[in-house]
């Protein structure tokens, strides 16, 4: 006798949380590092919750007063550290939360940056998703309050969106855990490297603008060869971030992923 559709779901651990095992703080050792990040009101302490539980452990970031949470859990024998970036509205570094979001995700390197956007306002959280992806490759969408889209009559089509940004999108009600076990299958696939992400980054066609962001690279990689992401810098370099600037002519620049290393022995 066949089983219904049902009892398929049951046994498959993508439709079921039976493989997650919410952690405490106390992890001596863990394989992956993953950054959670989102605009505020996304619901992102609610999916924060639902992968780690309400043991958690707050602190302020090295050197900053901002408040950090941290937390753990248990999938596919893997052990996942996740630590949940300020809320912010982009990664440009014209506040200290969104200092912290954007050195921890470009230096910090974490394994999988996790961005929870709102389905209701997704034209809006857009914004921090392609920022994001201009620095890092190894992301996952959350596209959660879907419920909430629904109950608005928007409609959402998460195949399209995944292949227009090159990065796994998963459709979420955190609140009610739906989507959750997605969620923690393509992150456990990004990280482990059975999903290869192909983020959508921004064309810049113009030739004079591609050979000076060529020529700058090349000299940022000389004089910081330790740097992960130096197309990134200069980027900021030419779009004027002052704070990339400084750190450039102070040679601080080359101290940030000595910092970034610090950062994350932290928050182990």
């Amino acid at each position: 006798m066949s089983q219904t559709p049902k009892e398929n779901c049951d046994d498959c651990p993508v439709h079921n949380l039976g493989n997650l095992t919410k952690l405490g703080i106390n992890m001596s050792q863990f394989d992956f590092v993953v950054a959670l990040a989102g605009n505020p009101n996304t619901g992102k302490s609610t999916v924060f919750n639902a992968l780690t539980g309400l043991r958690q452990h707050t602190g302020n970031w090295p050197g900053k007063t901002v408040t950090r949470a941290e937390g753990g859990f248990v999938y596919g024998n893997k052990r996942f550290k996740l630590v949940d970036l300020p809320g912010t509205y982009s990664l440009l570094s014209t506040s200290t939360d969104e200092e912290v979001a954007r050195d921890f995700i470009l230096f910090g390197q974490p394994d999988v940056t996790v961005i929870v956007v709102d389905a209701t306002r997704l034209e809006r959280n857009l914004n921090l998703v392609l920022q994001v992806l201009e620095i890092t490759h190894r992301a996952v969408v959350c596209l959660n309050l879907i419920d909430e889209a629904q109950r608005h009559n928007i409609k959402v089509d998460t195949r399209r969106l995944a292949k227009d940004l090159g990065v796994p999108v998963v459709a979420a009600a955190a609140r009610q855990e739906e989507g959750i076990p997605e969620l923690l299958k393509n992150v456990y696939d990004v990280a482990s490297g059975a999903y290869i992400c192909r983020p959508y980054r921004l064309e810049r066609t113009a030739p004079r603008l591609e050979k000076a962001i060529s020529e700058l690279t090349a000299k940022i990689k000389k004089e910081f060869p330790l740097l992960p992401n130096t197309r990134w810098i200069a980027l900021r370099l030419l779009d004027g971030d002052q704070k990339i600037i400084d750190a450039v002519k102070s040679g601080e620049l080359g101290n940030l992923s000595a910092k970034s290393v610090a950062t994350r022995e932290a928050v182990q």
